[in-house]
């Protein structure tokens, strides 16, 4: 099953780095954060991908050329100011039947086997994996400067969101319009409206690079903590 991994993004909120590479290119640990996508679906036995670039997309070519020689990676320039889902949409002549789909800048340590399973039992356009944000803020109760209440957050706390992880059959491509048409918005809206998006929960570990307060956690983290194991 091919792999599609959306890496042309501008990274605004990270510009510390993205100011030179792309954020896909940031390094945790001394690694791009796209190395530890692409060894994740690996172990799962997939080994073609198709990587949508755009912002310092020859960056990410030129990596490339010499890294994962027994990997299949396609480097696709999808265009400097193409959103998600055009990014997703200019790939539609490689994707000829189910793949799958997430974004650059997250890691997780999803079962891909049983996500692929999932997707199969329930014969939808896609699935996406429904992840629980981590917790970063405790909360209050005031009555004008007293504490009344306070909880420290926990992740039960936090509503589902999208972790991205996805697998889609090529018909939801029809969902999107053009190059300016944001994944997140209306195929996806669509698909729901349609009942053709299920949602693969994960309660494991999950985290995006958004922020350098975000890479400095998945630093610490991933020393710390087997997450792929």
């Amino acid at each position: 099953m091919k792999v599609v991994i959306l890496a042309g993004g501008l990274g605004t909120r990270l510009s510390e780095y993205t100011k030179v590479i792309p954020k896909p290119m940031v390094k945790i640990n001394k690694k791009p954060i796209i190395n530890y996508i692409i060894e994740h679906y690996s172990k799962f036995g997939l080994n073609e991908f198709y990587i949508a670039t755009g912002y310092k997309g020859n960056i990410i070519k030129d990596y490339f050329k010499n890294k994962f020689k027994k990997k299949k990676i396609h480097i696709i320039d999808t265009g400097q100011n193409t959103m998600t889902g055009g990014r997703l949409k200019r790939l539609k002549p490689y994707l000829d039947e189910t793949f799958m789909m997430t974004y650059g800048d997250g890691i997780s340590n999803v079962n891909i086997n049983s996500l692929i399973k999932f997707h199969k039992k329930k014969k939808k356009l896609a699935t996406l994996t429904a992840v629980r944000p981590p917790a970063r803020f405790g909360a209050l109760k005031l009555k004008n400067d007293k504490v009344l209440y306070f909880k420290e957050k926990s992740k039960l706390d936090e509503g589902w969101i999208n972790g991205g992880f996805f697998v889609m059959e090529p018909a939801f491509l029809n969902y999107i319009k053009n190059d300016q048409t944001f994944l997140e918005r209306e195929p996806l809206e669509t698909a729901c409206r349609k009942k053709e998006l299920n949602a693969f929960i994960h309660e494991g570990f999950w985290q995006c690079m958004d922020t350098k307060r975000d890479k400095d956690y998945l630093e610490k983290i991933l020393r710390r903590k087997k997450i792929f194991e």
